[in-house]
C-alpha cells in the first residue's frame, strides 16, 4: 500500500529559521529520502516552494474560474513537501514518519493512498 507523508510547516517558519538553517534541514531530508530509496520503501518525494507565488484556482461555474494568488495570510500551516511510500500497513508508514527528521520542526501527517470516493 502507498501512503504519503505530507510535511506540515508553521507558516513563516523557513523565513524564521533562515537560509543557513534552512539548507541544513533540506541536507537531512535529501539523506532521509536516499535511505528509503536505499530500503525500496521510496515511490517519490519532492520539496515544495514557500506559497510567496502560489495560485489557487476555483471554478465557480462551468468555464469560470476565480484565480487567488498567494501567500495566503489565513493559513496557519503551509504543505512543505511530501513522500509517498510503500509499506504493508499503516504503522509501518507511521514509524517511517516517526524516523522523518521533519517531525522535529514540522507535523507529518500520513494519509494513504486511495481513491477520493473511498472512505
Amino acid at each position: 500500500m502507498s501512503y504519503m507523508l505530507l510535511i506540515m510547516e508553521p507558516y513563516g517558519q523557513r523565513q524564521e529559521h533562515g537560509r543557513a538553517r534552512g539548507e541544513k534541514a533540506c541536507q537531512t531530508m535529501m539523506e532521509f529520502a536516499a535511505d528509503l530509496q536505499r530500503r525500496g520503501l521510496l515511490e517519490g518525494a519532492n520539496s515544495l516552494a514557500s506559497t510567496k507565488n502560489a495560485a489557487r484556482v476555483q471554478m465557480h461555474a462551468p468555464g469560470k474560474s476565480r484565480l487567488m494568488d498567494g501567500p495566503f495570510a489565513e493559513v496557519k500551516e503551509i504543505i512543505g513537501g511530501y513522500f509517498i511510500v510503500n509499506c504493508a500497513t499503516r504503522e509501518e508508514a507511521i514509524a517511517i514518519a516517526e524516523q522523518c527528521p521533519a517531525a522535529e520542526w514540522a507535523t507529518v501527517e500520513v494519509r494513504r493512498l486511495a481513491p477520493c470516493y473511498e472512505d
